[in-house]
């Protein structure tokens, strides 16, 4: 086998289905799949082992998180790569082929990102990988922008994780996914981390994946959600950023949580963000802190540059949304 796809799975009983058959219909066949339940209580195992008993299923004792659940995963798998795949998603059916042949084509690639579309607006993108900003904010590529913009292959910041290829050997050098996180950013933290150690990530526009978003957590605004993300943006910064490179970025790093408070204040979640980057603050010591190396100084100079590209790319892309600019 070539492949194992994991799919993490907490009460997502209703999704499993249009899930697993779109991966039953791949052209690509040398692949295994492992779900992860992070103990659901809405019959999910049950109606697994009765209607896809071909199917492994880990039974966790406790919702540990997306992070958790997926370095389980990962650490029972055994072929060369992993896809990591929301419950809530449909595959199509050249999904497994093309993320293959993208990550197949340089010893180097960590991570290739799927084109995700909103699966009931299937004209629009849901993830065409994620950037990162020197304002601190993960950047959705082109959620919510015309499918149609998103047709070439490009290298990306990070990976998307909700529908993503990633070579397995890279975890042992790099670490796994930072189960500190439970849920939210863990997945630019650890491509984040595999840029530190010179991999790099890409974005394979042929390998479509439809995603209806949310599916755990239930909305894209929540408290649980803007805590977890708030707190998780601080562990982020921290864990991946050498002091010098801090300093350098405190201005545009602080400007850019003032502001999120501020969108998140009036959206009616201002003390769960804040609550978020107090407990960010307070733990952050106790997350694991990618070592400086000064061999890898030439790859944070690199980081940094992207991290300024993509602040511009960012507020280009926001004026054009405003302005109605394709």
């Amino acid at each position: 086998m070539t492949v194992t796809i994991i799919i993490p799975n907490y009460n997502g009983k209703h999704f499993l289905k249009p899930c697993l058959d779109s991966l039953a219909a791949q052209t690509y066949k040398n692949f295994k799949i492992l779900i992860v339940d992070n103990a659901s209580t809405d019959g999910s195992l049950e109606y697994l082992a009765e209607n896809y008993p071909e199917i492994p299923v880990l039974s966790l004792d406790r919702n540990y998180g997306f992070s958790r659940a997926v370095n389980e995963g990962i650490r029972r798998a055994s072929t060369p790569y992993v896809i990591l795949l929301n419950n809530d998603t449909a595959a199509d059916e050249r999904f497994v082929e093309e993320m293959v042949k993208a990550i197949c084509k340089s010893s180097r690639i960590f991570s290739v990102s799927s084109k995700m579309i909103q699966m009931y607006r299937p004209e629009l993108i849901d993830s065409a990988g994620d950037l990162y900003t020197l304002l601190g904010w993960a950047v959705c590529r082109g959620a919510g922008r015309p499918a149609d913009l998103y047709a070439a292959p490009d290298e990306i910041f990070t990976a998307c994780a909700g529908a993503a290829i990633y070579r397995r050997s890279a975890f042992q050098e790099i670490g796994y996914f930072d189960e500190a996180h439970f849920a939210y950013l863990e997945d630019v933290d650890i491509g984040y981390r595999a840029k530190i150690y010179g991999y790099r990530n890409f974005y394979c526009p042929s390998a479509l994946v439809y995603h209806v978003g949310s599916g755990t957590s239930g909305s894209k605004y929540n408290s649980f959600k803007v805590k977890l993300s708030s707190r998780n943006s601080v562990y982020l910064i921290y864990k991946n950023m050498p002091l010098p490179q801090l300093i350098l970025n405190l201005l545009p790093l602080s400007a850019g949580f003032v502001m999120k408070y501020f969108f998140f204040l009036k959206k009616g979640f201002g003390r769960d963000y804040l609550d978020g980057l107090k407990e960010g603050l307070a733990a952050a010591g106790r997350t694991k802190k990618v070592p400086f190396r000064i061999s890898h100084l030439p790859r944070y100079v690199r980081i940094e540059a992207e991290l300024i590209l993509h602040t511009f790319s960012y507020v280009r892309d926001w004026f054009a949304r405003r302005l109605k600019i394709s």
